[in-house]
């Protein structure tokens, strides 16, 4: 028989009720979870936390797995030229073709980057 079980699963009402029970009997963590078998109280600890920062909505929320990395969105190749041609710089041209050759060999944030600078720069 394996040590460990797999994650359970609680409803967003079923978690409600374990914390609307709490505050009415005044159940302590251990207690609560015991009576609604849960096997580990911080469970129920992190239940009643998320229920008072943010109410009975903030249950609903689903919280596992990774959480994002905050890559910034890539820019569109229209987006990056328009960006260029926008500020009516006389360069405009030039620096559009430097980004280019460069963008072929530099990683995205980093042409992301001298497309800003030669915005600024003209």
């Amino acid at each position: 028989m394996p040590k460990w079980k797999p994650n359970r699963r609680y409803t967003p009402e079923f978690k409600i009720r374990i914390v609307e029970t709490m505050h009415r009997e005044k159940l302590s963590y251990h207690a609560a979870a015991r009576q609604f078998n849960i096997p580990d109280h911080h469970s129920v600890a992190a239940m009643e936390r998320i229920y008072l920062e943010e109410g009975a909505e903030g249950l609903r929320i689903e919280r596992r797995g990774r959480k994002s990395t905050g890559r910034t969105p890539k820019l569109e190749k229209k987006v990056e030229e328009n960006l260029i041609m926008d500020n009516h710089c006389p360069f405009a041209h030039q620096f559009s073709e430097k980004i280019a050759y460069i963008g072929k060999r530099l990683p995205t944030s980093a042409m992301s980057l001298g497309v800003v600078l030669s915005v600024i720069y003209c």
